[in-house]
Order: structure tokens, then sequence, then C-alpha cells
């Protein structure tokens, strides 16, 4: 079959970077400084693929990169196949199946053990017309369902990724980075939870190595090309509870621990093995988040000193009180920015607590329900204004924003989940709490879809059984006639 010959028009762009136009219908990007203006050369075989047709792309280059990979509108090709000549020119070769949209990138990538490098990207048909960014809404979901129409409301989502799975499907590096260019293609700021292992929160107590390996990743994805859109990094969640801490009997993430983890408490200020340095140093511009403390859960306190009948409120307070210390530490070398960019926090509520009597169920979210056993402690939605209370306690981190990135009506401590106890219009109340107040960002529902298991179906909007279709089709119509 005879080839197209392509003109080359080379216009400058940016420093180090060029527009490489074909007259028939392509845009080629190349980015990076260390090769002449014709490499990379990235060419598909038809040049001009029909939706479904099988395709060939073929990347040449004058390096000889390590750790290649090429994305196809966003998804991650199979290990290429390679050759080099004797005149020091490589060739990565590539097999897909062109998808049925009217326009996409293949996008090369290298060295993506340690965070994907682009060097350059080839546009394959014409482009839509960009439609204005949708009024932002404080709804969100953990886990979205690819599918699901946002109604033009720019949204939250919440994805999930461990540093021991690194390279494995869904929950591995490349994996994430499709979902977080689908998401973020959807209008939405996505908040990446990165934890350790599953069944681990984060890296056991004092062990160095598992601590390493979890910087690590986290350093990959912040340097990593396709991660650019995350909105902010979520370190870990639900350390304070047993389940979370199933590789160790004995080293717990304390607060103390998270605090080291986190920024670096009770080390000498000028190391840098922390989670806030380690992210902004690759990545100046994403936001670093403490993760969730889960609410109700006894297996861990903190000094004791705050709040004694409540745990998981006394884990907080010494939580926050240890990150203060570590950014007034660093602050005092000369070291900004130590500080968190926020509290990731869970507010679940609890539409059949006794403190609820004489009350409608949908109207729990905007009720004070302290506990007496628990010291005051709030027992539903409003365990958030307890987070609140006990961040803006803090000097340094007064005024922080918050992200409720879970809440639902899973009743716990009574074993009930949303599927059975959902009442009609809780939803929208906890919604209209929320957007009263300014220093909540987010308001994520747990959760939208679960691909691997039926585990959280009864959590699921998008499965929606029982009476979880009352909230699925609460959380749509709140899209649409939000103001």
């Amino acid at each position: 079959m005879a080839r197209k010959r392509w003109t080359l028009l080379l216009i400058p762009v940016l420093l180090a970077a060029y527009w490489l136009l074909p007259i028939h219908g392509q845009v080629v990007v190349l980015t990076g400084t260390a090769a002449p203006w014709s490499w990379p050369q990235l060419r598909l075989d038809p040049p001009v693929p029909q939706p479904g047709q099988a395709v060939t792309a073929y990347v040449t280059d004058g390096q000889p990169w390590a750790f290649v990979l090429l994305t196809v509108a966003g998804e991650p090709l199979e290990q290429a196949e390679w050759q080099n000549t004797a005149s020091g020119i490589w060739t990565w070769t590539w097999h897909f199946t062109a998808p049925v949209s009217p326009a996409y990138e293949v996008i090369f990538y290298h060295d993506c053990a340690t965070g994907c490098v682009e060097r350059g990207r080839l546009a394959v048909g014409t482009p839509p017309t960009v439609s204005p960014a949708g009024l932002p809404t404080k709804l969100g979901l953990v886990m979205p369902n690819p599918t699901r129409d946002w109604h033009g409301r720019s949204g939250w989502g919440v994805e999930i990724t461990y540093a021991r799975l690194a390279e494995a499907d869904y929950w591995g590096a490349d994996s994430l980075a499709a979902r977080v260019q689908r998401d973020t293609a959807q209008g939405l700021r996505v908040l990446v939870r990165v934890d350790y292992a599953q069944g681990q929160s984060l890296p056991p107590a004092d062990d160095y190595l598992a601590l390493t390996e979890y910087l690590t990743y986290l350093q990959r994805l912040a340097r990593d090309a396709r991660l650019q859109g995350v909105y902010g990094y979520i370190i870990g969640s639900d350390f304070n509870t047993r389940e979370a801490n199933t590789l160790t009997s004995d080293h717990w993430v304390t607060p103390e621990w998270y605090a080291r983890l986190f920024n670096g408490y009770g080390e000498p200020p000028l190391h840098t093995d922390n989670a806030v340095q380690v992210i902004r140093a690759a990545n100046p511009r994403v936001r670093v988040l403490v993760g969730p403390v889960r609410p109700w859960n006894t297996d861990q306190g903190g000094s004791g000193e705050d709040y004694p009948a409540a745990p998981w409120l006394d884990y907080m307070a010494t939580l926050v009180q240890r990150l203060d210390e570590g950014a007034r530490t660093k602050a005092a070398a000369g070291i900004p920015l130590a500080a968190p960019d926020g509290f990731d926090v869970q507010a679940p509520g609890r539409p059949a607590a006794p403190e609820l009597a004489g009350h409608a169920r949908a109207d729990e979210p905007r009720l004070a329900l302290p506990r007496a056993a628990w010291g005051g402690a709030q027992v539903g939605f409003q365990v958030y204004r307890d987070w609140l209370k006990i961040i803006n306690a803090s000097e340094t981190m007064r005024g922080l924003p918050i992200y409720i990135v879970s809440t639902n009506t899973f009743d716990r401590e009574a074993g009930v989940p949303p599927a059975q106890n959902y009442p009609q219009g809780w939803l929208t109340t906890a919604l209209g709490v929320v957007n009263a107040e300014p220093q909540v960002q987010a308001l994520c529902w747990f959760l939208d879809e679960f691909p691997h298991s039926e585990q959280w179906d009864y959590f699921s909007l998008t499965r929606h059984p029982g009476r979880l279709v009352d909230a699925a089709e609460e959380f749509d119509w709140l899209l649409r006639e939000e103001p």
C-alpha cells in the first residue's frame, strides 16, 4: 500500500517545544530539549484511522529511552516492540484498535518507572468545540462511574491507588492515570488517595524501608505528566483503625508516625524524606492533604489529654498538634510550606441515632447530636464540626479547607448499609449544610461504582439497590437543579 507523503510546517511555540502541522489533519507536538527538532517522529499506519480499524503506531527517536509508554485516548498500550539501527536511531512499535471517538491523542512517554515524562504527542481527528467549564458544585463521588452524566457541573472525584500495587491493573499508576484523565475531561476536580497496601493504609511505624517505598511512589505520581491534572493527593485513610494496620501487630500508624511521614515531625529539619517535601519538589502546584481519621473508632487514641472519651477525636487532636510542630520546626529552619494544604475527613450520617428522636430522619445532617458517653462528641454527620474545631484550634492549621471525602448513611455501629436505611432527602440536607460552610470544599458520597466485586453494592449509586434508588435519583437531581 502506498503511503501518503506528509509536508510539515515547523512553528515555534515555546522554548524547546514545537508544533508540527501535517497538512492532512494530524498534529504532532514535540517536547523536551535533548533532541533535534525532528525527534521524535510519530507515525500511524493507516495515517487517518477509522473507528475500529487496526492501527500500528511507530515512534522513532535519536535517544534510547527506557520505560517507554504510548497512550491512545488516555489508555496505555501493551509493551512495545523495539529496534535500533547502527546509526543510533531507535524505533518502537505498538498495535491498537482505533477508538470510536472522532478525535483523540496518541502520546509518547519515557522514564515511566519514576514518573512518565512526555516526549511527544499526535492529535488524530478534529477535536470538538471546547465547552466552557461547568458551574462548580461541592458534590462528588468516590470511584466515579465513567459513564455518569454530570450535567455540565464541575464536581469532585476521588480515586485510589496503592504503592505496593504500582504496576497492577486498576490500582496501579497506569490505570490511575487513565482514570484521572477521564475524570478531568469530564470537568471533575480529582483527589487521589494514596495508600501503602491493601489492608495497610500507610507504612508501619518505624519501617523505613516501607517508608522509602511509599515516598518513592508519591514522587513518581507527582512527576508523572499524565497526572498533572490531579487537584490533590490524600495521604492515607483510616490509619487509626486496626483494619488499616494489618501488616503489623505492634507498629501501628500513631499520630506521631503519621506526622513524621507527612511533614518530617521529630526529624532534623533539613531532612526531606516526607510526603509534603517529596511531592512539592516534584510538583509544586498540586495540593498535599491529610488523610481522614475514621470517626467513632476506638482502636487507637492520641495523647489522651484532649478527648479521652472519644479516642478518634483524641487521635485527630494529637495528629494536628504534631503536624503543627513539624511545620513550625521546618519554618524556624527557613523551610516554608511544610504544613498541609487541607484535611480530608469522613462524615457519615446516622439517621437512626437515638439522639434523633422526634426529628425527621432526613434532617439528621443539620442537627447537632452530641452523645454524653462520648464527652459530647457528635454521633452523626455533624462530626465534621468536631473535625473543624480541632483543626481551627491550631494557629498553623486554622482556616485550612476540609474535604468530606466519605459520606453516606452507613450505620457502622448497627451494621446497616445505605441500601437499607437511606431516607429520601438526606443528601439534599447534607449539601445544604456544607454549602453554608465556606471551609468545607467537597461532599463526596462513598461510593459510585466498585467494578471488581459485589462488596460495595449496598453503597453504590450506580447499582442503587434498595433505598439507594432514592439517593441515586437525588444526586442526579441536585446536579441538575442546584443553583
